[in-house]
């Protein structure tokens, strides 16, 4: 929407607040204008921070900060009938998250999910914050955004499950799902240890180097597809070895190798999905189209591009599916992708240029986009290694 209705979605955002300054809360899970307080997170804050930064801030600045500030706050006096709802918005977790700096799994349901949406959800906090010169705050929820790798267990190289103690939860099968009644929501932990779209460079870090990066990353898509557990969740669906498309935790992890030098294994992987998983019939999605996020990811990928992180007004490049496609912007300019020598068998990208000039790394800004000009990528049948 901040591509092709920004206005629209700065609507939404004002809707947002005036839920905020009604109820005390931002909403968290809507169905049919009431909210449930189901999901985790505070994912309106991302809604919000991904307008501000990229510059669509027709909504009150200043109460939309504190919206977010207090979203990320465990706040017992907020006042909703149901008492399920008032928990769903402030779980435990926010206490433990609060006071313990970490979420434990011997305490808190679907601990790990809850932690690394809480850390990415920070961490847009966090780049509102310091646009807006809110050092001290900016200070903090950095920090917090950080909390992911206290869930990393550098033996196995998955995000687990961390007791009150501190010890790990065991034991531990990485396959294993129990639907919405163990550290993960709707997936495993091989679906959840990927989930730190804001720090790409830190996971990397985490599993020692890019070259253990892509070797853990090549084994997400190549290992079995099989799914432990008498209760494993219906969500785990669409997949490609232990990868999910049908759920959303999973939608960036295909683009996470152009943060580690290997974009042809996105294009790859990205074209494999967009003609593989997606079908002009009426089971043609791999998943619940959980309000349009499945059509959402089919859309951009099609085009050739994918906001790995809202709140980082980047977009990472694909495969483009069509030989040349306009968007037509809000501000009256047109961006044009082109795909040159495309077809089936010429999935990889050879080199690519915007606006006349050659890309170095396969990323472009939401800037590029609005204003407006030409994104040319040369296609080719085999794998570009560079």
């Amino acid at each position: 929407m901040t591509i092709i209705n920004p206005s629209m979605n700065e609507a939404w955002i004002r809707s947002m607040i005036k839920k905020y300054e009604e109820s005390g809360a931002l909403p968290m899970w809507e169905l049919a204008s009431n909210e449930t307080g189901t999901m985790i997170g505070y994912n309106s804050v991302p809604v919000i921070v991904d307008s501000y930064l990229k510059g669509y801030r027709n909504f009150d600045v200043e109460t939309a900060y504190k919206a977010i500030i207090h979203a990320s706050s465990y706040d017992t006096s907020i006042v909703f009938s149901d008492d399920e709802v008032k928990h769903g918005i402030m779980p435990k977790a926010k206490y433990y998250n609060e006071a313990l700096g970490f979420i434990p799994s011997d305490k808190e349901n679907e601990s790990v999910s809850k932690a690394l949406e809480f850390a990415y959800n920070d961490w847009c906090i966090a780049q509102m914050a310091s646009d807006l010169g809110k050092d001290a705050d900016a200070r903090i929820f950095s920090e917090r955004s950080k909390r992911y790798a206290r869930y990393f267990d550098k033996k196995t190289g998955f995000m687990r499950g961390v007791n009150a103690d501190g010890s790990w939860k065991t034991p531990f099968n990485p396959r294993y799902s129990n639907h919405r009644k163990d550290e993960y929501v709707e997936g495993n932990s091989w679906q959840w240890s990927w989930f730190v779209p804001h720090d790409v460079q830190g996971l990397i870090a985490l599993h020692g180097g890019k070259e253990q990066f892509i070797k853990k990353l090549d084994s997400l898509f190549q290992g079995s597809s099989a799914v432990d557990g008498q209760n494993s969740s219906a969500d785990i669906s669409g997949l490609i070895g232990q990868y999910a498309h049908g759920n959303e935790p999973s939608h960036h992890i295909a683009y996470l190798y152009n943060y580690a030098g290997q974009p042809w294994k996105t294009q790859e992987l990205v074209d494999s999905i967009l003609t593989t998983l997606y079908f002009n019939d009426a089971n043609g999605l791999s998943g619940n189209e959980d309000c349009g996020q499945m059509s959402a990811w089919y859309i951009l990928s099609s085009l050739g591009i994918y906001q790995v992180s809202p709140g980082n007004p980047t977009y990472a490049l694909g495969r483009p599916l069509f030989d040349e496609a306009t968007l037509n912007l809000e501000n009256g300019k047109k961006f044009k992708i082109k795909a040159l020598n495309n077809s089936a068998v010429n999935k990889y990208v050879s080199v690519v240029k915007l606006n006349g000039i050659l890309l170095e790394k396969p990323f472009i800004t939401h800037q590029d986009i609005i204003a407006g000009g030409v994104l040319e990528f040369t296609m080719t049948a085999r794998a570009v290694v560079r």
